[in-house]
């Protein structure tokens, strides 16, 4: 942290040829939002420039070297790279892959040296960033190599917290990644996150059943009652309030997800459809489990509408002040669990 206690927002670009340079510059065309923090963008000042001239956007940008350099209170941007490079909007492309990858790793590099507090992630296409060096199915399998720890894929906005106990596998192999371990992994991870970065001292969680109707007794598959319940029924005479396994295709529209704190989906579409249905927009995908604070946006790279001018950065920009949240929660949770003693403030 800085001498005037900004907390330090590093960004990483995403797909150039998507939505993620607009809504980074949309963001930032307010300079109140640089009373709260002191953004720094890995990328180009050439590719910066470009972007802000297709947008006609007067955003200054400050560009440097390196984070080192930094300006508080302006707009950064980190020089990753120095050669142009050929934007498409809307096309999927290899190369441009390469540079989202270099941008995220420059990023993810600062994050793990303490350069910078936060790391908000733009939207990366999954396809165009695999090469020999780079095997990840998406940012959290990539940060959770680098930066270690158990990390989660957790879903959060207002009003609604959904975590997963598998996330990018396929559904046909969703089932055989499931069991105990995984289980109480995931559920340690959704309540240590609860405490230390939502400050909730006593949560509650919902799990989501394996099956349709938590399989009908065996009718309609067999791993909720011999893994799922039995798991959950042991961590709840642990003392935790986790509770389920819950038909899900009721579980929503029956407003029960208001009665938790947080709620673990089995597989990937179980979870973010409702989220995306109730949030989006609105939403944020922050990965929990991480000594490190990361966010990034509910929604992906959408080229169709790449350049337009069309696309929000509401979400974006939500990521944003949920990752400082989240920054600020969890020093204040490691103060007072260091100085248990301490008079909590009014």
């Amino acid at each position: 942290m800085n001498n005037k206690e900004q907390v330090i927002v590093g960004i990483s670009i995403g797909d150039l040829n998507g939505i993620g340079p607009e809504i980074v510059i949309k963001c930032y065309e307010d300079p109140r939002i640089l009373e709260l923090h002191t953004p720094v963008i890995f990328a180009s000042a050439k590719t910066m420039q470009f972007f802000k001239n297709h947008f006609k956007s007067k955003i200054q940008f400050f560009n440097i070297d390196n984070v080192d350099k930094l300006a508080f209170g302006k707009v950064n941007v980190v020089n990753v790279w120095n050669e142009p490079v050929k934007i498409e909007f809307g096309k999927q492309n290899k190369e441009i892959g390469k540079y989202a990858i270099k941008s995220l790793e420059a990023a993810t590099s600062a994050l793990k040296d303490g350069k910078i507090d936060v790391l908000v992630t733009a939207p990366i296409n999954k396809s165009n960033i695999q090469s020999n060096t780079f095997n990840f199915p998406g940012h959290t399998d990539y940060l959770s190599k680098v930066l270690g720890g158990k990390s989660l894929m957790f879903m959060v906005s207002d009003t609604l917290r959904i975590g997963l106990l598998t996330d990018h596998v396929p559904i046909k192999e969703a089932s055989n990644y499931i069991n105990e371990a995984l289980i109480r992994e995931k559920i340690s991870v959704v309540i240590n996150s609860l405490k230390q970065d939502f400050g909730i001292s006593k949560p509650k969680v919902a799990v989501l059943a394996i099956n349709p109707h938590a399989g009908d007794n065996g009718v309609i598959g067999s791993e909720d009652d011999t893994i799922l319940r039995p798991t959950l029924k042991n961590i709840k005479s642990e003392g935790h309030l986790v509770l389920g396994p819950y038909s899900a295709d009721s579980f929503f529209g029956s407003s029960n997800y208001k009665n938790f704190d947080a709620i673990i989906a089995s597989y990937h579409d179980q979870g973010l459809i409702p989220f995306k249905t109730i949030a989006f927009g609105n939403g944020v995908n922050f990965t929990a489990g991480l000594d490190r604070v990361r966010t990034s946006p509910d929604h992906g790279t959408a080229y169709e509408i790449a350049g337009l001018g069309k696309a929000d950065e509401t979400s974006f920009k939500q990521a944003v002040f949920t990752g400082i949240k989240i920054f600020r929660n969890r020093k204040q949770h490691k103060f007072y669990s260091k100085e248990p003693l301490k008079k909590a403030t009014k």
